[in-house]
C-alpha cells in the first residue's frame, strides 16, 4: 500500500520477500543483501507507521530522515519492478529455436547481473539511513512530549461582536425554533440539535450565538469546546463547574466516573441548556453524554461536529434533529468581504467589482475563506491588478501572510484528524485543477492503480475505495456534486480553500508536482512522482528541462502543448490521464507500449484515431478508458491484457476473443453490427466476472440473417446473468427491437441491480424476467401502452429506487391510479407520455419516500393527482404539453401546478417546463 507518510515501503518489503522466493533462487550472490534489506526496512517501516500517527507534531529533522526513506522506498520498488518485468517477459516468450532460446538466456542473466549491482548500491542507501536514524536519534526525538502550547484557533468565534456577525439571522432562528419546539406542552423531554458542517462555515460563532440568546431561559448552563483528543475529564470538570458555579472538595482526585455521577446528580430536577462544541469523535461524546441525559425538564443540548455520521449519533435515533449549517449568500458574503476590508458593506470601488466578485465566488460562501481574503486585502492596495494578483493564487499556493496561515491550520485540524490512508487519497485530489468535478468511479480506479487502497478481508478494492470516498464526504472534506437516488455520491469538488491547503501539503511531501501557467510549482532538486499539466492557459506554461521525471507514477495532462514532455520518459507510469488533448498527435503514442507498470489509462482526446498494436505490451493494465476519443477498432493484442477489469469505449465493435480477458468487470459500450464478429458475442458468456455491460445495439431483428446475433447474445446474456452482472444498458441511434429480451432471458438474473434502455423501441408490455428482479434499484423502461398492470408489476419491485418510464399512450382510461403501498422505497419517478391526454393519480401512501418527481401534463386538463401526499417530495418537475391549447389554459395550468406545490409538506423546488 501507498501512502503520503510512508512511501511504498509495504509494498517494497512484500517485493523483496518475493526476491527470496523459488522464482528467483539463481538471484545468488545477493541473497543475503535481500534479506537484511528487508529486515532493515521493515525496522524503518515500523517506525514509519508509528511517525505517521504524530505527523503533526514532527520536528524538522525527523520529517527530512521520513522523506529520504520515502524516497529511498520509491528507488528500490522502481528498481525490482524493472527487474521483474524483464526476468518474466524472458521467461514467457515463446521460443523460437536454440539462438533465440540463448539470446533469451543471456538477457536474463545480464538482468541478474545488474540487479545484483543495484542492490548493492542501494543496500548501501538502507545502511546510511539506519545510521542516520541513530546518529539523529530519530526514535527518541519525534515521541518527545511538546511543551509548545498552541492557541485555540476557536476563541475568536466564542468572543465575536454580535453585530459584526452577517448572514447569521436565518440559522440562528431556525435553531432556536428547533430546539424551543414543544415548549409548554405536557410532553417536556430532552432535546439534542446538532449543527453539522465543513471547517470555517461558522459552527461555532452560530452555535455562540443562539446560546447567549437562550442562557436565561434555563436554570443551570455551561458552554464548553473539545478538541481532537480531548482531557475527557477537564472537560467534564468544566461542566460541573459551569452549572454549579462552585469548587468540589478533593477534585483533583476524581476519575471521571465521579464527574459524572456529581453532574448528573446536580442536574437532577433542574432545566439547562448545555453546548459540547466541536466534537472530533463518538467515543468522546458517548462518555459526555452519560453526565447529561439526566432528566425530561425540557432540557437541551447542541453539539457542533464537521463529522455527518457524528452529528447523527449525537441526535440518534432523531436524525430530523440534526442541522446542516449552509454557506453564505452571495448577496451576505459581499456584505461580509466589504465589511472587513472597508468598514462598511456599501462601500466597493467600481474597478475592483468585477475581480471581487470572482474572489468571493472561490469562497464559496464560507465565512473563514471571506474574512482571511479580506484580512489579505485589506492590506494592499486597491487596485485591479493587485487583486487580480491575490485572486489567481487561490486554489494554487496563496501567498505566506498570517491571517492565511491562520486560515489553513484551522482547515488543517480536519486534514490532521484523518487516519493516514484517508490523508493519501485526499492529497491525490491536489492533482485536478480548480472548481473541477471529479467523477467517483474515475478517482476509485485511479487510486487502485496508485496502490493507496489496502485489501481487507477479501472486499472488492472498489468496494473498500468507495468506503474511504464516503469518508471524506462524511469528514466534509470534499463537496459532494452528483448524487444517485440511491444516495450514492457520483461525483465531487474541492473547495478552493481546501485545494490551497492540499498542494501545499502535497509540494511539502513531494508527493505531486503542479505545473500551470497560473502556479508553477517545481523542486527540482527532487524526483517528480506524481505530475500535473494544466495547459488551459497554454501561453505562459512551460515544462521544464531540468525535471526529473523518469520516476514519476502518474501524469495528469488537462489541455494540450507543443512542450508537453514525451512518453519514452516516464519508465515508472502506473497512471496516464489526458484530458481535453484536443490537438495531440497520434505520433504521441507510439512507444505507449513501453510503460511497462501502466495500470491506468484514459484518453480524453478526440484527435487520436488508433492506438498502436503495442498496446498489448501493457499486460499490468487494469484500467483502459476510450470513452472520450473516436476510435472505432480497438488493437487486436488487447485481448492479452489479462489484468484488465474495466475497458470503457465509444462506439467501437466488440474484439474479436474478448472471452479471453478474464479479469474483466466492466465493459461498455461496444457497438453490435454486422461487421461484428458473431462468435465474439459468444465470448461475451466467457467474462464471468463481468458486473457492468454496455451494448450499443445495430441489428435488425426481422433480417433471418441475424439471428445468429442475436442467439449468442442470449446465451451470453444467461451465463452472465446466473455469474455477477449487476448493470446492463442497451442503446441504439436508430429504432433497432430487442423485443427477443421479452421473454427469453432464463432463469432470472437475479443479481441486477440495473436496467437501462436508450432506444426508440418500445416493449409491448413488461419483459416476464423484470418481475423477479429483487434487487434491482435503477430502472429506465419503453412501454407502450401504459397500462395499471405494469404499474402493479413495477411496484411491487421491492428494491426499486429509481424509475423512468416512457410510453407513446397510456391505456385508453381517463386516469391510471397508482395504489397506496406500491413503490415502497421509490426516491426518483420520472414518466413521459406524450400522446393522449391520460395522467396518473397517486392515492396517498403511494411512493411514500418519494423525493424527485418528474411528470406531464396536458393544458387544460384538471390537475388532482394527489401531490399533496408527497410527504417526502423535494424536486418536482412539470411538462406542460400545450399542444391544441391556449395561452390562457397554459397558464392557468402553471398557476395551478404552483398552488399544488405549495401543498406539499416539504415544499418542493417546482420546474415547470412547455413543449409544443
Amino acid at each position: 500500500m501507498a501512502s503520503v507518510l510512508t512511501g511504498v515501503m509495504t509494498s517494497v518489503i512484500d517485493k523483496l520477500t518475493a526476491l527470496l522466493g523459488e522464482e528467483y533462487t539463481k538471484l545468488t550472490g545477493v541473497q543475503r543483501e535481500v534479506n537484511f534489506m528487508k529486515d532493515e526496512l521493515s525496522s524503518m517501516n515500523a517506525l514509519l507507521q508509528r511517525l505517521a500517527e504524530v505527523d503533526s507534531d514532527l520536528d524538522l529533522q525527523t520529517k527530512e530522515w521520513r522523506r529520504q526513506v520515502q524516497e529511498m522506498s520509491y528507488d528500490i520498488e522502481d528498481c525490482i519492478d524493472e527487474f521483474m518485468h524483464r526476468v518474466g517477459t524472458s521467461s514467457t516468450t515463446d521460443s523460437g529455436g536454440l539462438v533465440h532460446g540463448v539470446v533469451q538466456q543471456l538477457k536474463v542473466m545480464w538482468a541478474r547481473y545488474q540487479i545484483g549491482s543495484k542492490i548493492q548500491d542501494l543496500k548501501a542507501r538502507v545502511e546510511d539511513a539506519s545510521k542516520r536514524r541513530m546518529r539523529y536519534k530519530v526514535d527518541e526525538l519525534a515521541f518527545q512530549s511538546s511543551t509548545k502550547t498552541a492557541i485555540d484557533p476557536r476563541l475568536p468565534s466564542l468572543y465575536a461582536d454580535p453585530d459584526g456577525l452577517v448572514g447569521i439571522d436565518r440559522p440562528r432562528n431556525d435553531l432556536i425554533r428547533m430546539l424551543m419546539e414543544g415548549e409548554g406542552t405536557s410532553v417536556q423531554q430532552l432535546k439534542v440539535i446538532s449543527i453539522v458542517g465543513p471547517g470555517g462555515l461558522g459552527k461555532t460563532t452560530l452555535a455562540n450565538d443562539v446560546y447567549h440568546r437562550l442562557e436565561g431561559q434555563f436554570q443551570c448552563r455551561a458552554f464548553v469546546s473539545l478538541s481532537q483528543q480531548p482531557d475527557v475529564k477537564k472537560i467534564l470538570r468544566n461542566i460541573l463547574y459551569q452549572v454549579s458555579h462552585q469548587e468540589y472538595a478533593n477534585m483533583e482526585t476524581w476519575d471521571e466516573e465521579m464527574f459524572i455521577n456529581a453532574i448528573r446528580d446536580f442536574l437532577q430536577r433542574r432545566r439547562y441548556f448545555i453546548v459540547i462544541d466541536d466534537i472530533w469523535s463518538t467515543q468522546a461524546w458517548k462518555t459526555i453524554k452519560c453526565a447529561l441525559y439526566v432528566n425530561n425538564c425540557a432540557s437541551r443540548i447542541m453539539t457542533t461536529t464537521r463529522i455527518v455520521s457524528i452529528a447523527k449519533s449525537c441526535c440518534s435515533p432523531h436524525h430530523d434533529h440534526v442541522y446542516e449549517i449552509t454557506p453564505l449568500s452571495t448577496d451576505n458574503s459581499k456584505c461580509l468581504f466589504f465589511k472587513q476590508i472597508y468598514g462598511s458593506e456599501h462601500i466597493c470601488p467600481p474597478h475592483l467589482e468585477e475581480v471581487s466578485s470572482e474572489i468571493l465566488e472561490k469562497c464559496s460562501g464560507s465565512p473563514l475563506a471571506i474574512v482571511t481574503m479580506a484580512s489579505l486585502l485589506a492590506n494592499k492596495a486597491s487596485t485591479k491588478q493587485e487583486w487580480d494578483r491575490v485572486y489567481n493564487s487561490i486554489g494554487s499556493t496563496l501567498e505566506k501572510d498570517p491571517d492565511v496561515e491562520e486560515m489553513r491550520r484551522i482547515l488543517s485540524l480536519s486534514f490532521d484528524d484523518l487516519p493516514h490512508h484517508l490523508k493519501t487519497c485526499l492529497l491525490y485530489l491536489s492533482i485536478f485543477p480548480e472548481d473541477y468535478e471529479i467523477e467517483r468511479d474515475q478517482l476509485l480506479k485511479r487510486w487502485i492503480a496508485e496502490g493507496f487502497i489496502n485489501m481487507e478481508g477479501g472486499q472488492d478494492l472498489e468496494e473498500i475505495g468507495e468506503n474511504y470516498f464516503n469518508d471524506l464526504i462524511n469528514r466534509s472534506m470534499i463537496q459532494p456534486m452528483k448524487i444517485k437516488c440511491d444516495g450514492r455520491v457520483a461525483s465531487c469538488r474541492v473547495h478552493d480553500m481546501i485545494l490551497d491547503l492540499l498542494i501545499s501539503k502535497s509540494v511539502e511531501e513531494n508527493f505531486a508536482t503542479f505545473i500551470s501557467g497560473k502556479n508553477q510549482t517545481l523542486l527540482l532538486q527532487r524526483k517528480v512522482r506524481r505530475l500535473s499539466l494544466s495547459y488551459y492557459s497554454q501561453d505562459h506554461t512551460m515544462f521544464p528541462s531540468a525535471a526529473i521525471i523518469s520516476h514519476c507514477r502518474s501524469l495528469s495532462i488537462f489541455g494540450y502543448s507543443e512542450q508537453m514532455p514525451s512518453l519514452l520518459k516516464f519508465r515508472a507510469l502506473r497512471v496516464l490521464d489526458i484530458e481535453n488533448g484536443e490537438e495531440m498527435e497520434h505520433k504521441y503514442f507510439e512507444h505507449i507500449g513501453r510503460l511497462l507498470q501502466l495500470k491506468y489509462l484514459r484518453l480524453h482526446v478526440r484527435s487520436i484515431p488508433a492506438l498502436p498494436e503495442q498496446l498489448g505490451e501493457l499486460r499490468q493494465l487494469r484500467t483502459l478508458d476510450l470513452g472520450g476519443t473516436k476510435m472505432t477498432k480497438l488493437p487486436e493484442s488487447i485481448v492479452q491484457l489479462q489484468n484488465l477489469t474495466c475497458l470503457r469505449v465509444c462506439n467501437m465493435e466488440l474484439p474479436e476473443e474478448i472471452g479471453n480477458l478474464h479479469a474483466l468487470q466492466e465493459l461498455s459500450e461496444i457497438k453490435i453490427n454486422r461487421n461484428s464478429m458473431a462468435s465474439s458475442l459468444l465470448g461475451l458468456g466467457s467474462l464471468t466476472k463481468l458486473r457492468i455491460l454496455g451494448l450499443l445495439w445495430c441489428i435488425v431483428n426481422t433480417d433471418t440473417d441475424n439471428r445468429t446475433f442475436i442467439d449468442n447474445l442470449l446465451s451470453s446474456l444467461r451465463k452472465l446473468g446466473r455469474l455477477n452482472l449487476r448493470s446492463l444498458c442497451i442503446q441504439s441511434y436508430y429504432g433497432y427491437s430487442i423485443d427477443f429480451l421479452l421473454d427469453s432471458w432464463f432463469p432470472t438474473p437475479y443479481l441486477l441491480q440495473k436496467f437501462q434502455m436508450n432506444l426508440e423501441y418500445y416493449f409491448p408490455r413488461i419483459p416476464s424476467w423484470i418481475a423477479s428482479l429483487g434487487n434491482l434499484t435503477y430502472l429506465d423502461i419503453n412501454v407502450d401502452p401504459l397500462e395499471e398492470e405494469t404499474l402493479e408489476i413495477l411496484g411491487n419491485l421491492p428494491s426499486l429506487m429509481c424509475l423512468w418510464v416512457s410510453s407513446k399512450a397510456a391505456a385508453p382510461r381517463e386516469r391510471l391510479v397508482v395504489s397506496s403501498c406500491m413503490f415502497g422505497f421509490l426516491k426518483e419517478f420520472q414518466f413521459t407520455c406524450w400522446r393522449n391526454r391520460v395522467g396518473l393519480v397517486f392515492e396517498d401512501w403511494a411512493m411514500p419516500r418519494l423525493e424527485k418527481l418528474r411528470i406531464p401534463f396536458n393544458a387544460g386538463t384538471g390537475l388532482n393527482f394527489g401531490i399533496e401526499h408527497f410527504s417526502s417530495l423535494r424536486h418536482l418537475i412539470v411538462e406542460i404539453i400545450c399542444s391544441g391549447a391556449t395561452v390562457q389554459e397554459v397558464e392557468a395550468l402553471e398557476e395551478a401546478i404552483r398552488n399544488a406545490a405549495d401543498l406539499v409538506p416539504n415544499r418542493p423546488t417546482l420546474e415547470v417546463r412547455t413543449w409544443d
